[in-house]
């Protein structure tokens, strides 16, 4: 069905038993985020809360809770698109349904913008201290839009076909913003950072317009990774299955007719302050660092506006959807985005960036019995070099001639497939003082760590254990051995001590100092931890712990280390450092009261009783 507005989206889903209204009043400031956190988990129903303390807007929580409502929102589009996707990786598919084909041009016309010289959306004004002020987590630093539309345009460029429209958050109170201030915190490889820095480089301010709300697939097109040259504009047309209307606002810039809000005004180009900190979806907290200024001069509202809203925070959360999403409808187009690869897949529970497997080719010598890597490391790096991928901290790759090639979703069966192949003396490939994610904490500085290439090919070299030895014995302060999967120890270390960026002495001694070697020769990979029963007792909780609290070049080791010709490898096997350091942003922790009231909330004859 093509929404017009998301009021329309939130008929839809009430009047068929997916959306429940809340009436009970709820507090913005931590309730309602722990309220829809809880909802999430349980797989429950979109929450529209009418009561919301202090506010005159109700808020709409877990709009894309669950795969299946996603779905059902998009439902009359996505075929379109599985349809487009198909034509691009096989043309001759036009010739094979010619009427499924046709049927595609009726909705070309959705692609271009109508600019209308008014609608509901500049109908109200009010102010930033009027709009829902959500506070997620406890040391959040102020309030967050945390559905924001970005929308920005080229200052050599002006119009929507420069445009850009993105998810970055917004904070709209504390720190130090004034009154009429918001911060604008978006991370490298964005958008909005070409048009920022053109602003800058013509020391003049940056028009943007922030669209809160508006037709579902508005939010939708804010987070797909576009090819460069596609406005998102055009592509929330083609999703929402109905031309954009859009409205003048006094910046210059357009804004959608039917969004629920929009904050008008600009960003100084030289200006920064202070924004967070912000409970993210690695499961801690991004903290505070300096960031563009928004000065918002407007806030328009339509009648009867709703106010969307997700929260973050150690995935799998309600933004976990989006990437689900992503992938359902670009992922046949990996193929074509470098060839030979076959799927990628950024590691949700790992938080995203920090791990991304991909299962390639390896077609360069088929002539030769054995080999290693070769294809694959080619195409590592150009996955290395395509836009939000070049953020991935650990890459691990494996050919899908080598069977049976394990689903790319089974984080599980993939790691044990590379285990079982992959030579550390050669077949890890590191990168130095680059970049990482903006919300990564475990490198040597804000953007700043390292990334390793694993890559494995050819036959099982080894088959993994599952039973601790019998013989272990290890050096003196680590403890706890546990199995957290085929080939892989966990064991307690020491709390961490060392110098950000460097290799903490606690490693090396214990790569130097374990007595018997051979005892873990079948766990290949070994992570040193500061709670070994919690890392191992999930594949969820070894992802989380391993890959968001390690940065490669610092706190990677191994048995029997050796350093040749530049090259890093070792004979035994790979231990990984994932203890939290000094440097590390805190966990995300729950307020106890808050917890207590939502049990109340979903106590036998609460409101929420049996969703929370």
């Amino acid at each position: 069905m093509s929404y017009q507005n998301l009021s329309q989206a939130v008929a839809d889903l009430e009047q068929t038993g997916q959306l429940l209204r809340v009436t009970e009043e709820v507090d913005a400031h931590l309730e309602i985020g722990v309220i829809q956190r809880r909802v999430y988990e349980r797989g429950g129903p979109a929450l529209l809360f009418s009561r919301v303390k202090g506010s005159a807007f109700p808020m709409l929580g877990n709009l894309f809770g669950t795969m299946e409502r996603a779905r059902y929102l998009f439902r009359d589009a996505l075929p379109r698109i599985e349809r487009l996707v198909a034509l691009k990786t096989d043309p001759s598919q036009a010739l094979k349904q010619p009427l499924a084909t046709l049927g595609l041009s009726r909705t070309l016309p959705h692609l271009w913008p109508r600019q209308v010289s008014t609608g509901p959306l500049l109908e109200r004004t009010t102010t930033l201290a009027g709009l829902p002020q959500l506070i997620s987590w406890p040391d959040d630093g102020g309030a967050f839009i945390t559905l924001p539309q970005v929308y920005s345009e080229d200052p050599a460029k002006p119009g929507w076909r420069g445009s850009n429209l993105g998810m970055y958050r917004v904070q709209i109170s504390g720190n130090d913003y004034a009154a009429d201030e918001a911060g604008l915190h978006y991370q490298i490889h964005r958008g909005i950072g070409v048009h920022h820095a053109a602003a800058i480089a013509k020391d003049k301010p940056l028009p943007v317009n922030v669209f809160v709300g508006g037709p579902p697939s508005l939010s939708m097109a804010a987070v797909m990774p576009l090819p460069e040259g596609m406005p998102e504009l055009a592509f929330a047309g083609l999703l929402g299955g109905r031309q954009l209307r859009m409205v003048p606002t006094p910046n210059g810039l357009l804004a959608p007719a039917e969004a629920d809000f929009c904050l008008v005004g600009h960003i100084d180009p030289q200006r920064t302050l202070p924004e967070g900190p912000f409970g993210d979806h690695l499961g801690y907290y991004s903290l505070a660092h300096p960031f563009p200024v928004m000065k918002v001069d407007k806030v328009f509202h339509r009648p009867g506006a709703i106010w969307p809203f997700t929260t973050v925070g150690r995935p799998p959360q309600e933004d976990t959807t989006f990437g689900d999403l992503i992938h359902a409808m670009t992922g046949p187009l990996v193929p074509d985005l470098v060839p030979g690869v076959q799927a990628v897949q950024a590691v949700d529970a790992a938080g995203v960036h920090p791990l991304l497997l991909a299962i390639g080719s390896e077609r360069y010598t088929p002539y030769l019995q054995e080999t290693g890597p070769q294809e694959l490391l080619t195409q590592a790096n150009a996955l290395l070099g395509q836009g939000q991928l070049s953020l991935a901290k650990y890459l691990l790759m494996i050919s899908a001639d080598d069977q049976p090639t394990p689903d790319i979703h089974d984080s599980a069966a993939f790691l044990t497939h590379l285990l079982e192949r992959i030579d550390f003396r050669r077949d890890l490939h590191f990168q130095t003082a680059t970049t990482i994610d903006t919300l990564d904490y475990s490198g040597t500085g804000l953007n700043q760590g390292s990334k390793v290439v694993m890559a494995a090919v050819g036959p099982a070299r080894r088959s993994l254990a599952t039973k601790l030895p019998g013989d272990l014995t290890l050096p003196a302060g680590f403890s706890n051995p546990q199995v957290a999967g085929p080939g892989i120890l966990a064991i307690q270390g020491p709390a961490w001590e060392g110098t950000r960026g460097e290799t903490a002495t606690a490693l090396d001694t214990f790569c130097v100092a374990l007595p018997q070697p051979s005892a873990v020769a079948d766990f290949p990979l070994i992570v040193i931890v500061d709670d070994s029963d919690f890392t191992a007792r999930t594949i969820n909780n070894f992802l989380w712990v391993t890959f968001t609290r390690s940065d490669p070049a610092s706190d990677i080791g191994g048995l029997e280390a050796f350093t040749r010709a530049k090259h890093w490898g070792c004979h035994g096997s790979l231990v990984i450092d994932a203890r939290i350091k000094s440097h590390h942003a805190p966990p995300l922790i729950e307020d106890p009261a808050v917890e207590r009231r939502v049990d109340a909330l979903g106590a036998p004859g609460g409101p929420l009783h049996g969703l929370v």
